[in-house]
């Protein structure tokens, strides 16, 4: 590119059009690259030649494409390497010397949300990271689990919308102008000490971040670090400080817990340890004949959540309410709050809370009580002083040092932020990771104070609405693409090491931080090996910081407990939240796309909400008593009007949502979320106060004239009215293991089938899937399915090879739901192979049911005689075979199917080839275990288990062989691969079945 014509030089439009008119080929592309690098030409671009221009950054696309990737895709017989960090990355199994083609490798390394770090093993083939695993030595990863975010992650690295250049004023700049633009601020700054800078960051629990931060502060003492993001843990620290005096964090131990409370607590799927506690939840509650026996559950939530539909007693309870309610169990359990008289609210009955009373005393230091994110302090104080009086603390509970590098509040941390801005006191402000603009309460008005700061730089993902109203935007690099360390929920370190070079060359918030330190040239890596190495004086660092990468774990760094006690009336001078007849407003993280970060992440997206089996939107969730009391019904258009704002969102009525009382969920209505996530749902920020930032009274529900139809999966291959879900009770398990009385082998007129080697099959424990979805998003990474889109799941075209079914029974104010994942059956007595009149699904020589793509000629006779409902068509060409960055995530090992054949599950023969090609290399046979689906492998609670049912000794034999073990729709006589365990629940004597 000549040197005359870059940034700051007008062009000759004139000569430009000549120059492009008329040329093709090797020399069109070269003209067009010697004028590239101004603004003025994208501009042109755009406005002369918008063809050229689209064709121009496709063609920018796919160079960077060939760059990263080169021979590993054989495009157009180039040849080249896979672009990797610069900086030596430890393979978490073993190190070859060299990369083999066709064989991936496997790193450690972790991942953040919320700053908690969670364990991560991710597969590189050769060079780029396609799939994401859980670190089963990661004590938030125990098992090797994982969650649907972390699945996610390797498309939002691959995301063709994230932001691709440094951008001043919206116009395409470099990073060389920006470090000169800080660089001239900073000057202006050192005579005051930084009184002008201001440093705005999501929650921090990364040492190396939090080493910097202390010296920049003590670099430049007035300037201020705050942090916020919308789902935080002040009320969790808050209640801590009330009831002990001093910030604590609780590490709960339900591996201990005999019963539980859940205070509108949802431990499976919100907070820094969900993955880790739920399957020490779940292992609680695994009844087999030689272990007749489970841990109890009591929830007590406003809208269903993951943990309280698995509760062994659910009370459906306004938000408001639940601190009543914990102040009337704390006083029959002897706990003084120092607040009087405590009732139980109106709407609780009396043998409830008292059987409640009677469990919990019954069980004394193997209990526990657990308050929800989303409750008040005092409720989080409650729930420790009743821990101490029951003994649990140092049993089921221990208490740690916050693990936030700062663990102030950070709703006052923004607030003090936005009257600095108001004040004309901020000349920089610099936004390291997060949208703002976009999650602050409404009533801050972040968006209006933001351009009163003299100097603006955001550093995101994305060009989003914070990066917006920054003057300067910085790419970020993701997780996946650069160096980093955090801290787990429990303090354990880990270092986070890129799996590939930044695609985008993106910069982290570690390098932004250097710059303010004078550290213009320091890396990432530099700067986390440097930190560490302060931490580890000696000669034998090399071999601490190879293990540490390696394991993906820095040993013992877990945070020592804690001692703390319970100050006498500790509650003296709080409130609980005022009781109101008007309706209630719930604010909750979104289920997929969590606070709006993965508003763009197509896999996400389209996952089914676990209750509600929502895609592509969210809604406004009412109990089915306020719903026929207010004249509604599902998809109709309500206005919400809260504290003088308003939004427009469709309604969805949901069996066991409290009455009086309205869920929205947060993270839609996105105004700059990409391509994806454009137009998608309502925004319900808009409705978030800072005062009441998780629920409040005096919500105003309009009902209008419109409705709209929703994007749902829950009738799409529905088998209902049927005997799908087997179920019963602990205690008739205990009296009867074979209560249930399956049926034997019927006859049948299909010839038997004999293997003499190999015979795959799956056990599913429904008492162990809490529907959490983590097996779908890892099923469509692993095998290459395709986003379909809103209109197409209207349709009723998802793509998903397995799928959670949701049901219910009993009463729809306080029924009990079950979910259960169905995958293909893999029939022995397949319905599907006798109808295909081509051939193209057929029974293996190991008993699966496969698909041939190349034989397939889309009739649909196969998906209409199975039963199960579990093959899709391909209707249309889903699968973008035009932008190359979505080709580096795609699995090499499974084809990428167009459109017109049919798909389904086979238990990831890919896998199985992999396992059975090196057992036979090595002379012997395919190890129990040795083989994970995809589903099996990600699924946070091991509900899934897969082997081999010609050895007797397998894990997957012994379940077949349990008692609680059913075929799905037995009655047919497909004689299916995959099994079932019954759910079982432990509903407490004094209560009933309710």
């Amino acid at each position: 590119m000549p040197q005359g014509e870059r940034a700051g030089t007008r062009l000759d439009l004139a000569a430009v059009r000549a120059r492009l008119a008329g040329q093709t080929g090797r020399r069109y592309w070269r003209s067009l690259e010697e004028l590239a690098g101004t603004a003025e030409f994208e501009e042109l671009l755009h406005r002369e030649f918008p063809r050229y221009a689209a064709f121009w950054h496709e063609a920018l696309d796919r160079r960077q494409f060939l760059r990263l990737m080169g021979a590993s895709l054989a495009l157009a017989g180039l040849t080249a390497c896979g672009t990797q960090s610069r900086e030596k990355i430890v393979p978490y199994i073993h190190q070859p010397e060299n990369m083999v083609p066709g064989k991936p490798l496997f790193f450690a390394t972790a991942m953040t949300l919320g700053g908690f770090a969670s364990g991560l093993l991710v597969e590189s083939n050769e060079g780029r990271p396609t799939k994401v695993e859980g670190n089963p030595d990661h004590p938030a990863n125990r098992g090797g689990g994982t969650d649907i975010f972390a699945q996610a992650s390797v498309l939002t690295l691959y995301d063709p919308d994230r932001s691709q250049a440094v951008t001043n004023n919206g116009r395409v700049s470099s990073w060389d102008a920006f470090v000169a633009a800080l660089r001239s601020t900073l000057a202006g700054q050192r005579a005051s000490g930084g009184a002008g800078l201001r440093i705005l960051t999501e929650t921090i629990t990364s040492p190396t971040l939090a080493a910097q931060f202390q010296a920049l502060l003590k670099a430049f003492p007035n300037a201020r670090w705050r942090q916020y993001e919308p789902v935080n843990r002040d009320n969790a620290l808050a209640g801590a400080r009330l009831a002990f005096g001093d910030a604590a964090t609780p590490v709960y131990h339900f591996d201990r817990a005999v019963v539980v409370l859940a205070l509108d607590a949802d431990f499976l799927a919100w907070g820094p340890g969900r993955v880790r506690y739920a399957r020490d939840f779940i292992d609680g509650r695994r009844a087999r004949q030689v272990k007749q026996s489970m841990n109890r559950l009591y929830a007590v939530e406003p809208a269903p959540t993951l943990a309280g539909v698995l509760a062994d007693h659910r009370l459906a309870l306004r938000a408001s309410d639940i601190a009543a309610f914990t102040r009337a169990l704390a006083k029959q359990l002897g706990v003084d709050d120092g607040l009087g008289d405590a009732p139980a609210p109106a709407g609780v009955p009396a043998n409830w809370l008292a059987a409640l009373v009677h469990d919990l005393q019954a069980h004394r230091g193997g209990s526990l009580v657990v308050a929800g994110e989303s409750q008040p302090p005092l409720v989080h104080a409650l729930a420790h002083a009743i821990n101490d009086a029951l003994g649990n603390a140092g049993q089921t509970i221990t208490y740690i040092a916050p693990v936030e590098a700062d663990p102030a509040a950070q709703g006052d941390a923004l607030r003090a932020l936005v009257d600095d801005l108001n004040a004309g006191k901020v000349e920089a402000l610099l936004v390291l990771g997060g949208n703002p603009v976009y999650t602050a309460p409404a009533d801050l008005d972040l968006a209006g104070a933001l351009p009163k700061a003299k100097l603006r730089a955001h550093l995101g993902l994305y060009a989003d609405e914070t990066a917006a109203l920054c003057q300067w935007h910085v790419p970020a690099a993701h997780e996946l693409e650069a160096w980093g360390d955090a801290r787990a929920y429990d303090g354990t370190a880990s270092i986070i090491q890129p799996l590939i070079a930044p695609l985008y060359n993106g910069k982290t918030a570690y390098e932004l931080l250097a710059l303010l330190l004078d550290q213009p040239n320091a890396t990432s890596y530099q700067l986390v090996r440097q930190y560490w190495q302060g931490q580890r004086q000696g000669a034998d660092f090399e071999a601490f910081w190879r293990k540490s990468v390696h394991d993906g774990i820095v040993a013992d760094t877990a945070a020592p407990p804690k001692q703390v006690a319970v100050r006498p009336g500790f509650a003296q001078g709080s409130a609980s939240p005022a009781a109101s007849a008007g309706l209630e407003l719930n604010f909750r993280p979104d289920p997929t796309i969590w606070d709006g970060r993965f508003a763009n992440n197509g896999w996400l997206q389209e996952t089914p909400k676990p209750l509600t089996k929502l895609t592509w939107d969210n809604a406004a969730h009412v109990s089915p008593a306020t719903a026929a009391r207010l004249s509604l019904a599902t998809a109709d258009i309500v206005e919400l009007r809260y504290r003088g704002q308003s939004v427009r969102a469709p309604v969805w009525v949901l069996p066991g949502h409290a009455d009086n009382a309205v869920t929205v969920t947060l993270g839609y209505g996105r105004t700059m979320a990409g391509r994806v996530g454009a137009d998608a749902g309502f925004n319900a920020y808009l409705l978030r106060t800072a005062a009441a930032p998780w629920f409040d009274n005096g919500l105003e529900l309009a009902k209008t004239s419109d409705s709209m139809e929703l994007a749902t999966t829950q009738n799409s291959h529905s088998m209902e009215g049927r005997d799908l879900v087997h179920s019963g009770t602990l205690a008739q398990f205990q009296q009867n293991p074979t209560f249930l009385h399956n049926e034997g082998a019927k006859p049948s007129l299909y010839p038997p089938r004999h293997y003499d080697g190999y015979a795959w099959g799956m056990s599913i424990d429904l008492n162990a899937c809490i529907g959490c979805n983590a097996c779908m998003v890892a099923c469509q990474a692993e095998n290459n399915i395709p986003i379909v889109g809103k209109d197409q799941v209207q349709n009723g075209r998802e793509m998903h090879w397995i799928r959670i079914d949701r049901y219910y029974s009993g009463d729809l104010e306080q029924p009990t739901t079950y979910f259960e994942p169905v995958p293909c059956m893999q029939c022995e007595n397949a319905p599907c192979e006798l109808v295909c009149p081509v051939g193209a699904t057929v029974h293996d020589s190991e008993g699966l049911n496969v698909m041939v793509y190349n034989r397939c000629v889309g009739t649909r006779y196969c998906s209409n005689n199975c039963p199960y409902k579990v093959r899709r068509f391909n209707f249309l060409q889903w699968v973008d075979q035009q932008t190359p960055v979505l080709k580096l995530q795609r699995n090499p090992e499974v084809t990428v199917r167009e459109r017109g054949v049919m798909e389904k599950c086979t238990y990831c023969t890919q896998r199985i080839t992999a396992a059975r090609i090196t057992a036979q290399n090595e002379n012997r046979q395919v190890r129990d275990g040795e083989i994970l689906t995809a589903c099996q492998q990600a699924c946070p609670t091991g509900a899934i288990v897969f082997g081999d049912i010609n050895d007797a000794q397998s894990q997957v034999s012994t379940l077949k062989a349990e008692p609680l073990n059913y075929t799905l729709l037995d009655e047919l006589n497909t004689r299916p691969r995959t099994t079932y365990l019954a759910r079982l629940r432990n509903p407490n004597p004094e209560l009933g079945t309710e």
